[in-house]
């Protein structure tokens, strides 16, 4: 529902992927501050720029910061591309300068880029509410052969918000909210009828806190197509499979490698891409990686072997 402040209060579940956009950084000292991305797709609002300008002010440091960017994760398909990117530049940036970034200023930022933007900040699986900047971490999800399918098309968020909010009524409210905190909490203990969640044996079980999108319904209406794709990754065996967000992206979760396979020859006129869940803790370990010769250790956030 639209709260007085004007965003949508959410219950959602966040999850990080294997799919990733590469960002190259260079730092130069400079008397003015000039920020430019290479590669960067011609948008008005480009978050890695905004983040840049917010960390370089926070820290009141002036630099010539350019940035190489290749673009992997489609846009507009509701995959937090944007938002990633974002995030990226608010824990490498500050590395790269030798000027630690505290914690809340970090978040502060990135509440301002998006709301979807702490998330990236943190990775693995997490439980969002509120705008979806109140995060709870979850149990990792384990998920080794995923397919995201994203088709040519644009699903637009605040239509999305618009169409959803107006078929709500306070007492269908009332019980989506119920029936989704009852689903985490059968999740979170592995009973769910359809929840993703890691067992020992490294076995599945389904889950529908995981499987479910509100946003279906009316986004479904609009673009069928979407609908259509779902419903294509179930019938070729997929254990879950839902739209991502608002769309237009829509992921299937398999078994196995050979059903995930099959499962993408099905689609030549999307792009589909073969992903796996990414827990918290390998999400950590790719950016300690990363940034392996600019840092001290293996702390988080990354700390710089250049501040003094």
């Amino acid at each position: 529902y639209r709260r007085p402040d004007g965003y949508h209060e959410l219950r959602t579940v966040f999850q990080t992927i294997s799919l990733a956009d590469r960002i190259g950084i260079t730092v130069e000292p400079s008397s003015k501050t000039l920020v430019d991305i290479e590669g960067a797709p011609q948008i008005e609002d480009n978050l890695m720029a905004r983040a840049a300008a917010f960390v370089l002010d926070s820290l009141r440091v002036r630099a010539c910061v350019r940035f190489r960017l290749e673009k992997v994760i489609p846009m507009g398909a509701g995959l937090g591309g944007g938002s990633s990117d974002a995030a990226a530049v608010l824990l490498a940036l500050p590395v790269l300068l030798g000027k630690p970034l505290p914690g809340d200023r970090a978040r502060a930022i990135a509440l301002q880029l998006g709301s979807d933007v702490p998330f990236f900040l943190h990775g693995g699986a997490a439980l969002g509410m509120g705008r979806g900047e109140e995060l709870y971490p979850l149990p990792d999800l384990f998920a080794p052969h995923v397919i995201v399918v994203a088709p040519d098309v644009h699903s637009s968020t605040a239509e999305a918000y618009r169409d959803l909010s107006a078929r709500l009524t306070t007492d269908s409210l009332q019980n989506k909210l119920n029936s989704f905190q009852q689903e985490i909490w059968e999740g979170l203990q592995g009973r769910a009828a359809g929840a993703l969640v890691s067992k020992p044996e490294g076995a599945l079980v389904r889950s529908t806190a995981a499987g479910s999108n509100d946003f279906e319904e009316v986004v479904f209406a609009r673009h069928p197509g979407l609908k259509r794709i779902r419903n294509r990754l179930r019938r070729a065996g997929a254990i879950c499979a839902a739209m991502t967000g608002s769309g237009s992206a829509v992921f299937g979760v398999f078994e196995d490698s050979a059903s995930a396979s099959r499962a993408r020859t099905m689609f030549t006129r999307e792009q589909v891409f073969p992903v796996s869940f990414v827990s918290r803790a390998q999400y950590r370990s790719t950016w300690t990686r990363a940034l392996k010769p600019h840092t001290r250790g293996d702390q988080w956030p990354p700390r710089s072997l250049y501040a003094q």
